[in-house]
């Protein structure tokens, strides 16, 4: 990667933060484009911005995808020759109460990104898709050759959209496309949203944290190192063309390969924070699935993916940030 100008939309979000500073550590030149918007605090995009302006190599640029003229303006200037496109509107539960900042940023944001790969060619374009494609499936584990035509949140019907417009774009005008389907994600500097860090604030604060579907749920949790090292061995091996179609287009689970009960995963942060939680049972909430489970078979034969942290592992090591850095200095 050193030398390669890559450009990270989204570059200020969780996963963007983490692996923008493992390239820049590889000597890439990284631009992060990000609109540092309110879905969470934003003090925590700049804490992580913060960071990686300390790199000579590295630059940022606020914008939003949904800008079209503005990503053009980035495209011409900085020549990226990857993209990776994170940038998106994430939260299956906020779909249902925000659909606008969904249309907005996931289908006509990422249609603004294909344009610019087709104007200004690129050596691979790299882009977030969700598990949340694989809707009311109830075969287990999770395959790319699986039907996702069941989506169960406007959410995953705007990845499982972006899908098909990186496949027309890729068959028409031949951009190299790799989808990531990512399975949840968790980590240091992660996403307030998400259970986990919610969870971690309610039980540091003494509050009741609230349990869906009775905790009878299972997700297959991703710590973001193992994620990050998926993407990098990713970024220089572009789809080849297809046989059959032609199209440099390909899609992959990026996940654990081992879903963990939701129960058994909060047991392990309350022991990891030494604070047992409050908690609050109530039924499945609309737009949620009741297990996710990665098959990575594809992903591991391509390029060695295989997730090594444990759940323990990387809890101790979210906890131990959030404490250090989080808790009570933002």
């Amino acid at each position: 990667m050193k030398g390669k100008k890559i450009l990270i939309t989204g570059g200020a979000g969780f996963i963007g933060f983490h692996l923008g500073k493992r390239l820049l550590e590889a000597g890439a030149e990284v631009v992060a484009a990000d609109n540092l918007n309110d879905y969470y605090d934003p003090k925590l995009k700049r804490m992580r911005m913060d960071i990686l302006q300390t790199y000579p190599n590295f630059r940022f640029i606020k914008t939003d995808i949904a800008d079209k003229g503005a990503l053009e303006v980035i495209f011409q200037l900085c020549e990226p020759q990857i993209v990776v496109n994170l940038a998106a509107q994430a939260g299956v539960r906020y779909s249902i109460k925000n659909p606008d900042a969904y249309i907005q940023s996931n289908l006509e944001g990422f249609f603004n990104v294909l344009e610019c790969c087709r104007h200004y060619p690129v050596e691979h374009l790299v882009y977030a898709s969700s598990s949340s494609v694989y809707g009311a499936n109830k075969k287990v584990p999770f395959s790319t050759a699986d039907q996702v035509d069941t989506p169960v949140s406007l959410y995953a019907a705007t990845k499982k959209s972006d899908e098909l417009m990186a496949y027309a774009y890729s068959h028409l005008y031949g951009i190299p496309a790799t989808g990531l389907r990512f399975f949840t994600v968790y980590g240091p500097y992660g996403r307030p949203d998400m259970a986990y860090f919610s969870f971690a604030e309610k039980i540091m604060r003494g509050e009741p944290i609230q349990i869906f579907n009775h905790g009878d749920m299972y997700r297959d949790f991703t710590y973001i190192d193992d994620i990050v090292e998926g993407i990098v061995r990713l970024l220089d091996k572009p789809p080849q063309p297809d046989a059959v179609t032609g199209a440099r287009y390909k899609v992959y689970n990026i996940g654990n390969n081992k879903p963990e009960k939701l129960t058994d995963f909060i047991a392990a942060l309350e022991q990891a924070l030494g604070k047992e939680a409050k908690k609050e049972y109530l039924p499945m909430q609309p737009g949620d699935v009741y297990q996710t489970y990665a098959d990575v078979s594809d992903l591991e034969r391509d390029v060695g993916f295989k997730p090594t942290t444990t759940i323990k592992d990387g809890l101790s090591r979210f906890t131990a940030w959030y404490m250090d850095v989080y808790w009570g200095h933002t």
